[in-house]
């Protein structure tokens, strides 16, 4: 089967990089166009972030005795933070829906050509083809439950029946940080013009993996740090999971920007302009005088918080030695 990957060059990758940064940075939020310098601060974080994962992933193949990492050791490095996982659970299962039912209409298209010379495979295959899937091929296209390496099922190699009431309990268990997320998607939303909302739906798929697997590897330095090849289950949740990096630094670095901001208001240093009263404007509407783009201090500033930002369910030891003071572990956004 031919790949699926864009073909481009190793430097056109680099170059559409900063498009997709702009692109996930708007959809998190920042409206006006960031700098070159900017995207480029982002890409370096988001790079050193992925490094540290797959060397972490890799040390936690090792003690588990093998050579490639699996999508286990990626989930446990995120385990603290219970809305990422979240979102990361519920998107695998969805792809997997994803890929069943691709597969099914294969399947289906490739009955319906077995019905003679007519293209449409005459009326019965057709309607066989075209129709709403029913019966065992329905059951196939349900979510798929991921099952996690600390859940208790996952010590059984046989697992439970899932009921149909249990199919959305993972939706329901949903924390406050993922339902935050998805309240502030809507108000940035809602007052958008169709085209508006279309443009913002295309800036929601940009990706650094998407058609582009192999340059990713590469950019990512698979083969420095790991000795096999990954899946492409491994792809996938790595660019995920550079998504959500994206996301947090950007929605950080504007918060750092409106305090940056409201500081100077208060200490008169304001520019006159930017005391106007606010319009009730779109999003694409016409930007305030004086708007001005993240740059990279507010970035590198909210990348410095996120590293001192304590985690959720995690507790600090202190090992001791006067070294102690000095080792500073680089935490993953």
């Amino acid at each position: 089967m031919a790949s699926l990957d864009l073909e481009m060059t190793p430097m056109e990758y680099r170059e559409d990089l900063a498009n997709v940064i702009s692109q996930m940075m708007f959809v998190s939020g920042e409206t006006a166009e960031p700098s070159a310098e900017t995207t480029t601060i982002i890409e370096e974080i988001v790079h050193t972030q992925v490094v540290e994962m797959l060397k972490r992933s890799t040390a936690l193949a090792t003690r588990r005795g093998s050579r490639s990492i699996s999508t286990n050791d990626l989930f446990f490095l995120i385990r603290h933070d219970k809305a990422k996982l979240s979102r990361l659970v519920t998107f695998l299962s969805w792809k997997d829906v994803r890929k069943t039912a691709k597969d099914s209409d294969d399947k289906g298209g490739d009955a319906g050509d077995m019905g003679g010379d007519d293209p449409l495979g005459g009326a019965d295959g057709a309607a066989g083809g075209g129709g709403p899937v029913v019966g065992d091929a329905g059951k196939k296209n349900k979510r798929t439950k991921v099952i996690l390496p600390w859940d208790v099922s996952s010590y059984f190699s046989e697992q439970v029946p899932e009921r149909d009431d249990d199919e959305d309990e993972d939706e329901e268990e949903m924390n406050a940080a993922t339902i935050l997320r998805l309240k502030t998607a809507d108000e940035r939303t809602k007052n958008m013009t169709k085209e508006e909302y279309v443009h913002y739906s295309e800036c929601r798929q940009a990706s650094f993996t998407f058609r582009k697997a192999k340059r990713f590897r590469e950019w990512a330095g698979f083969n420095m740090y790991t000795d096999s090849k990954p899946n492409d289950d491994i792809v996938d949740i790595l660019g995920f999971l550079t998504f959500e990096i994206v996301q947090t630094l950007t929605e950080e670095a504007l918060q750092v920007k409106a305090e940056e901001e409201m500081s100077k208001n208060r200490s008169g240093e304001a520019n006159a302009a930017t005391k106007k009263r606010k319009r009730e404007t779109g999003l694409f509407g016409e930007q305030e005088e004086g708007r001005t783009p993240v740059g990279p201090k507010h970035i590198q500033e909210a990348f410095r918080r996120l590293q001192i930002k304590p985690i959720p369910g995690r507790s600090t030891v202190w090992m001791g030695g006067p070294r102690a003071l000095h080792r500073k572990e680089l935490r993953l956004i």
